[in-house]
C-alpha cells in the first residue's frame, strides 16, 4: 500500500533513512495515473517486497513536483541506498519497469 508524502522534509527523511523507495507522482485529474497506480503496487508486492511505496500528489504537494523537476504524470522514482536509480513519466510499461528494478533489486538484497 502506498503511504502518501506531503511535504519536502517528510521526502528527504524518506531518501536518508529507508534502503529502497518508488516514489509514484500524481494527481487527482490524471485517469491513466488511477489505472496504473494498483498495477505497479502489485507488481512491486509481488516481485520486490523490499521496496517501499509512497504516494506524492502533485495537487497538493506542487514543491515536491518542482524540486524533482517532475513535468508529467504519471511518474515514478525508485531510489536505493539514498540514490536516485531510475525515473520514468508519461508513458511506461509494466514489464520494462520490472526488468530495470530487477537487476538492482537483486544486488542489494542479495536475490
Amino acid at each position: 500500500m502506498y503511504t502518501p508524502v506531503k511535504t519536502l522534509e517528510e521526502y528527504n527523511e524518506l531518501i536518508r533513512k529507508e534502503q529502497a523507495l518508488l516514489f509514484y507522482f500524481s494527481t487527482d485529474e490524471c485517469q491513466v495515473c488511477k489505472v496504473l497506480k494498483p498495477k505497479i503496487e502489485e507488481l512491486l508486492s509481488a516481485n520486490f517486497p523490499k521496496i517501499k511505496l509512497f504516494y506524492i500528489n502533485l495537487n497538493t504537494a506542487p514543491e515536491l513536483s518542482a524540486q524533482n523537476r517532475i513535468f508529467a504524470v504519471p511518474a515514478i522514482q525508485l531510489v536505493f541506498g539514498g540514490r536516485e536509480y531510475l525515473r520514468k513519466s508519461r508513458s511506461f510499461g509494466l514489464a520494462e519497469l520490472e526488468d530495470e528494478i530487477a537487476r538492482p533489486y537483486r544486488l542489494m538484497f542479495n536475490k
